[in-house]
Order: structure tokens, then sequence, then C-alpha cells
């Protein structure tokens, strides 16, 4: 996997831009791992959000352990760990599910996660989970609380109830709603498999693209 540095470092930080072999890499380790989470009787609709997260994490970790990606060995799926924002001195979020790359890590002896997979809950027809989606979710990059030195983020969707473009269509709506019609959320050809791209500015560096994966449960 080649993964080019040519953004400008924030705070002193190496700038991880991933190339788009890798950040497919990702998603479809992300859509195979979700393929064993649902296996599990406890993965479903009533279940909480952490329960589904390790699920997802235990399937990602398995799908790599088989063998069938070619990446299989460069890619480290870690537990969820504390992260700093770009202001803090101590821990200040807890990210849901991290991934190093070996090769950034060869490269830049970066020990922080090169990657974060933000992971919530969402009902196109739930307000409150839409926005849950937005100001716990998307924001969390928006602000740079997570991955402030990245240029791309991911998050999955657990599509408790209706369809993902009903989800997507609920998302949209409460970023219309206040007035971040430019951050919708749109279909994306990053990978074979359904996912949607969507950017966002951030105060104090570049912007951010978050590639979501909607699954239903």
């Amino acid at each position: 996997m080649r993964i080019p540095y040519d953004a400008p470092a924030p705070l002193g930080k190496e700038f991880i831009e991933l190339a788009p072999e890798v950040t497919a890499a990702i998603l479809l380790t992300l859509v195979a791992g979700w393929k064993h989470a649902v296996a599990s009787t406890d993965a479903h609709a009533n279940a909480g959000e952490v329960l589904i997260t390790e699920r997802l994490r235990d399937g990602m970790r398995s799908t790599l352990k088989s063998g069938s990606l070619p990446w299989a060995k460069t890619m480290v799926i870690l537990p969820g760990t504390e992260s700093r924002s770009s202001a803090a001195v101590l821990p200040d979020g807890r990210t849901d599910i991290p991934i190093m790359l070996i090769e950034i890590f060869v490269r830049t002896q970066e020990h922080d996660p090169h990657a974060i997979i933000e992971c919530k809950r969402i009902s196109g027809s739930d307000t409150h989970l839409c926005r849950e989606y937005v100001v716990e979710g998307i924001d969390r990059f928006r602000t740079g609380k997570y991955g402030y030195n990245h240029a791309i983020g991911f998050m999955a969707g657990y599509v408790i109830s209706g369809t993902t473009d009903e989800a997507v269509s609920g998302v949209n709506a409460y970023l219309s709603r206040t007035s971040r019609k430019t951050e919708h959320l749109a279909l994306a050809d990053a990978c074979d498999a359904p996912t949607w791209i969507s950017k966002h500015s951030r105060p104090s560096s570049s912007q951010i693209a978050l590639h979501h994966a909607l699954f239903n449960c």
C-alpha cells in the first residue's frame, strides 16, 4: 500500500493523508467485519452500541486473520483507546475502533492511530439519533477532537430501523436544519461496497473527509 505525505503537518505532528487504495482497504475490512458481527446472536437492533462495536471489531480482526485480504499483515485493529485533541494535555475522548497501518508507523514512528472509526446507532426516523450521529460523531472529527492530524476519517452507522438511505436522509435533514448543507453525506465510489462521503472544514487544520459505512442491524 502506498501512503503519500505531501500535506503540512499540524502542530508538529505528521499529517496523515491516506492513498485511495488504503481508504478502500479500511472500508472493505469494515464491511467484511460486519458480516462476522451480525452472525453473533447478540449483535442486533436492540443491543447497545458498545456491544455491537465490540462484535464489529472482533469481526474485522477475524477477517484479517483469515488471510483473505492482501493487506492483512499491514493493518492492525486496535481496542478502543483514549485520545487527545490538538489542544488537550490529558485525554479528552475515547475512540471506538482505531487502526494502525504498519507502513505509516515504519515511515513516521507515529504511535497514535493512523485512522479512526467512530460508531453510532442511527435511524432516519429518529431525530435524536440523527442529531447524535452528527454532534457526537461527525463533529468529533470536525472539531479536531479525533484525528486532528488526519485528512480522512471513518464512521460506521448501525441502522436499527428503516433503510440506509433513510438514515442518510435523516442525517442530511439535521445538517440542513443547522445550516450545514455543504456537509451532506453523498454516495461515494471509494470501494466495491455502498458507502457515503462527507467533507468538513476544521478550525485548526485542513478539511477532513469522512467515509460512512451504514449497516442494517
